[in-house]
């Protein structure tokens, strides 16, 4: 196995196991490029790209709900049209910022330092979050409120400082809003497939015409591989991860982020 197909697999790993629990899998695989040498610039496609193999693994868990949730918008059933309607308006601050910010966001994706201090600090913030948040009652992404919704989104927002997390982020911001845990992640679940799909679809079209030409040493290659290997390893993580902090909370992954962005910290200022 040449040295190639080996870093897509760990990658692979990489993002399938950290994207939906709230420890951030871009603040990992940048991470992990810096800390075995990777040359960030050419794994730049890929890492964006195979996310939409986690992101398949979200369709595939809960297709039973897609299918539930697209035959009662046809139907015109207020629930099914609500849950469209979350989904849609919390996307829509990451599309609009997103857009504006981008410049901005690529020279973060290439500072591990900012991927440390912003792992600690969402450590710190979840492990008030915690403490402090009162959940409310178990309830659908169907009967959110409108503005709940649009709150998850602009938090989610905050992703776009690399080592936040997406996941975090936006579970964190349900929970600080009263919605209950189990809701709260599959909110971020679901939220996830537009605002991957449209961050990897620009990726796509800005690096276009260098992965037509086969110029870049990572190519649909790799990317096919990290493809299959963040879904496979998604597909479980997604299953464990509501059956874990429906009982248990988010305070172990609170400490694993302090932890590994601490250690960061030391490699990458101090060492």
């Amino acid at each position: 196995m040449d040295n190639l197909t080996l870093t897509a697999i760990l990658l692979g790993i990489v993002e399938g196991m950290t994207e939906f629990v709230p420890v951030s899998s871009t603040g990992h695989l940048i991470l992990a490029s810096s800390l075995f040498g990777y040359d960030a610039d050419q794994w730049k496609i890929f890492n964006v790209v195979i996310q939409l193999g986690a992101i398949l693994a979200v369709v595939v868990q809960y297709w039973r709900t897609f299918w539930a949730v697209g035959t009662g918008v046809v139907k015109r059933q207020p629930q099914s049209v609500r849950f469209v309607v979350n989904i849609l308006v919390a996307f829509l601050p990451a599309a609009v910022i997103g857009l504006i910010m981008k410049p901005y966001i690529d020279i973060m994706l290439g500072s591990p330092l900012v991927v440390a201090w912003a792992l600690i600090a969402g450590g710190i913030a979840i492990l008030l979050i915690e403490r402090m948040a009162k959940p409310g009652p178990a309830s659908g992404i169907g009967q959110l409120p409108v503005r709940q919704a649009l709150g998850v989104g602009f938090l989610q927002c905050l992703a776009m400082i690399p080592g936040v997390s997406r996941s975090g982020a936006t579970i964190m911001g349900a929970l600080a809003m009263g919605i209950e845990r189990r809701t709260a992640a599959e909110f971020s679940f679901f939220l996830a497939i537009p605002t991957m799909l449209g961050a990897s679809t620009l990726e796509i079209w800005q690096y276009r015409d260098v992965l037509a030409a086969g110029s870049l040493t990572v190519g649909w290659r790799e990317i096919a591989i990290g493809f299959v290997v963040s879904f496979i390893v998604a597909l479980g993580v997604i299953r464990a991860f509501v059956a874990y902090v429906s009982r248990a909370g988010f305070a172990p992954f609170a400490w694993y982020r302090i932890v590994i962005g601490a250690f960061a910290v030391w490699w990458f200022a101090f060492r």
